[in-house]
């Protein structure tokens, strides 16, 4: 089960991508349903529960994701619970709560500092290790304090981040920081470097999922410079067919936005698909997923 989800979260997803495990509340501990705390949620039993949660979001799935994420962020184990705190505070971010995902990633921050680089199991080739927990929640951070306007903090996180990233993923996700960062600061000539060279990274990687945001990141990039609008539509295009291919609603209402933005004769076809998906995102979300999109500047719900 482990690797089936890891290649649905780091790889080649197969379509469709693979459902929550009806068994994984067995697979953590003998009860029958998820105690609130999570005990046994260590080794490989965490990082399925943990790998789960990701994919689950992934698919716009995020009231599941969040009741499995929560619980895993209430482990014993601090790395696989860090984790788990991040992967909510992306998803909290996907649906505009950039303040919720702040508090989610402070938290993963204290964890994961306190673990140390030495924890066990150090060198996972996702990053889904103590190391990697930090740099997330430090990426994390910038995101959300980008968000909420606080670009001189969100500076400061990706330089912390920056200094720690090792791998392929951290090393993904700091050109997405960085490119979203500098579009934020009204700066897109400068965000087409970073997110050409985390498209590159994604692509040699095989991380399908990866390739998919860091084109519409990369397309973002070039749109707001006035630049490549050619390239920017292929990319937007081939995001947007291989998001609704492998059933990855968290981006497809996105490709679907800068879709409208490139094909304006196209918008109404286009806000109706960002529609749908939202709509159908939002009946599969948690009651606070909901609440932070439809309070969000940034969720055209």
């Amino acid at each position: 089960m482990e690797g089936e989800l890891r290649r649905a979260a780091f790889g080649e997803p197969a379509v469709p991508l693979p459902a929550f495990p009806s068994n994984l509340p067995s697979m953590l501990s003998p009860a029958t349903s998820l105690p609130p705390v999570l005990p046994a949620a260590t080794g490989a039993a965490g990082k399925t529960a943990l790998l789960a949660g990701i994919v689950l979001g992934a698919q716009g799935r995020y009231a599941a994701a969040a009741t499995l994420l929560a619980e895993l962020g209430r482990t014993a184990d601090p790395v696989i619970a860090a984790h788990a705190l991040t992967t909510l505070a992306a998803h909290r971010r996907q649906l505009g709560g950039h303040v919720a995902a702040r508090r989610l990633d402070g938290r993963a921050l204290l964890l994961a500092s306190n673990a140390g680089q030495d924890a066990p199991d150090g060198n996972d080739p996702d990053g889904l290790d103590a190391r990697g927990a930090l740099t997330d929640a430090l990426l994390g951070l910038a995101a959300d304090n980008l968000g909420v306007g606080g670009l001189a903090v969100a500076r400061r996180m990706l330089s912390a981040a920056v200094a720690r990233a090792t791998g392929w993923r951290a090393n993904v996700r700091v050109g997405w920081v960085t490119a979203e960062i500098e579009l934020g600061a009204g700066r897109p000539a400068a965000a087409i470097m970073p997110a050409e060279a985390a498209l590159e990274l994604a692509t040699a990687t095989g991380a399908r999922r990866h390739v998919i945001k860091g084109r519409l990141v990369l397309a973002a990039a070039l749109l707001g410079a006035g630049a490549e609008l050619e390239r920017a539509a292929k990319l937007v295009a081939e995001s947007l067919a291989e998001a609704e291919k492998y059933e990855l609603s968290s981006l497809s209402w996105p490709a679907a936005l800068l879709a409208e933005q490139l094909w304006p004769t196209m918008v109404d076809q286009y806000r109706f698909r960002v529609d749908a998906v939202l709509h159908a995102v939002l009946l599969r979300s948690d009651p606070e997923g909901r609440i932070l999109a439809r309070e969000s500047a940034w969720v055209p719900v």
